[in-house]
């Protein structure tokens, strides 16, 4: 699945979130590896209060693959 399969959340000027589940699948990683991406501060996320869910944003995720060499559209 590409970028645009995965997005689920809108968010503020039109960006959205995808959660943990969507960016393991698009990055082919464990969710585990992506706890480590996090602890490491390799990829930014937001901790959903409400129900302690880590969220990324799409622009964020897009911007992390183009510099990672392996942007999927």
């Amino acid at each position: 699945r590409g970028l645009g399969d995965v997005y689920k959340r809108q968010c503020l000027d039109g960006d959205k979130f995808m959660d943990n589940v969507d960016l393991a699948e698009l990055l082919g990683v464990s969710q585990r590896t992506l706890a480590r991406y996090r602890e490491k501060g390799v990829i930014r996320y937001y901790c959903m209060n409400e129900n302690g869910k880590n969220l990324y944003l799409a622009s964020e995720i897009r911007e992390f693959l183009k510099q990672k060499g392996k942007e999927k559209t």
